[in-house]
């Protein structure tokens, strides 16, 4: 996407409940228009961070600025951003039309005025028809788009999201990030998810902050943190990982050499700087499993297949290798057999290129 100048600055921000550090000298930059994702584990400040931005929390230092505005301060009706809660908190009472209309009556504006901008925000989410309807006579994936079209009724220039999709089953919860990432879109404002889902931040967000411990490890594209982490944590945080312990040997015309207990010295490719004790990593699906020695040129270990787990479209395959490391694999299922071709107790290699190889300095 084009670059565009941050909506939201977040400078040296830290949050201390007590003695308990929830937020540590943050500092990101979010762009006017993206989809971004604050991904973490449970308790990794990431919602703490977002109620800030809100105005729910107050940061015990640094600064937020929102459309070039300090936030100190400043409270949350007054911020321009809204919020779609976890649990939707739509109003029982009220009809869809009266709860998307909530925040403009509030806040005084006409009855004219009010009825063309929630007919807008309804059908900005597909429920034109369901205005008369009230929040029991609709499924949990309406219920959150009536949470939506009450945010969006009063024209934020940020949506923040706090994980919206956890309550929604699978196949809901998969259909409803497409139709989140259209309605961004369409609407053209910059979206601040919180998500634990990796799968969700990957599939949905322009840029993701991989959250720990109150510190964010990592800012960058969907792909580049999948295909290029910065660490051990978001390698293996981020989809499925094969760790090993490396030891580097020598660093020469951007390739790194590196002994592996159980390998030859081999070479991978590597720009920046190595010394010492490092970690290397290659993602499942880049890895292949053979009963002969592979061929020259792949990186190969013996192992023993410890178990087979099967996901219908893949199977994962775990094999505990000589050198006492456990890989895991996967195949794809490509036909309707019943039985599995690799049994658990079955002595394989397994082997992957020096290319697909991580070099993980921290």
């Amino acid at each position: 996407m084009t670059e565009q100048a941050p909506i939201i600055r977040v400078r040296n921000v830290t949050k201390r409940f007590g003695s308990v550090t929830a937020v540590d000298d943050v500092s990101i930059d979010i762009r006017q228009g993206e989809f971004f994702a604050l991904l973490g584990p449970s308790g990794c400040g990431k919602t703490t961070l977002l109620r800030m931005l809100a105005g729910f929390e107050t940061t015990s230092e640094g600064e937020i600025e929102i459309d070039g505005q300090p936030m100190l301060g400043v409270p949350p009706n007054r911020r321009p951003v809204n919020m779609v809660f976890q649990s939707y908190a739509v109003f029982p009472h009220m009809t869809v039309f009266d709860n998307v209309a909530y925040g403009l009556k509030v806040t005084g504006v006409g009855k004219s005025e009010i009825a063309e901008r929630v007919k807008e925000a309804l059908t900005l989410v597909h429920l034109e028809d369901f205005g008369r309807r009230k929040p029991d006579q609709l499924s949990g994936g309406q219920r959150q788009r009536v949470a939506l079209a009450r945010a969006l009724v009063k024209k934020p220039k940020v949506l923040l999201l706090d994980e919206p999709l956890s309550a929604l089953d699978a196949k809901l919860r998969e259909a409803m990030r497409l139709e989140l990432v259209h309605l961004q879109h369409s609407v053209g404002i910059t979206f601040v998810i919180v998500t634990h889902d990796q799968d969700e931040a990957l599939s949905m967000a322009d840029r993701a902050a991989v959250m720990d411990h109150g510190v964010v490890r990592q800012v960058a594209a969907p792909a580049t943190l999948y295909e290029h982490p910065n660490s051990r944590f978001v390698a293996d945080f981020i989809g499925k990982m094969n760790l090993l312990e490396a030891k580097v040997a020598g660093l020469s015309g951007g390739r790194l050499a590196i002994d592996i207990e159980g390998l030859e010295r081999f070479e991978v490719p590597h720009d920046g700087p190595a010394s010492g004790e490092i970690g290397i990593a290659v993602r499942p699906e880049k890895t292949r499993l053979s009963k002969e020695q592979p061929a020259a040129g792949r990186l190969g270990l013996k192992g023993k297949v410890s178990d087979v787990a099967y996901y219908g479209n893949e199977s994962h395959i775990l094999l505990d290798t000589d050198t006492g490391v456990r890989f895991t694999t996967t195949i794809q299922n490509e036909t309707r057999r019943s039985d599995s071709s690799i049994l658990i107790g079955d002595d394989l290699w397994i082997s992957w290129s020096p290319e697909d190889t991580l070099v993980l300095s921290e």
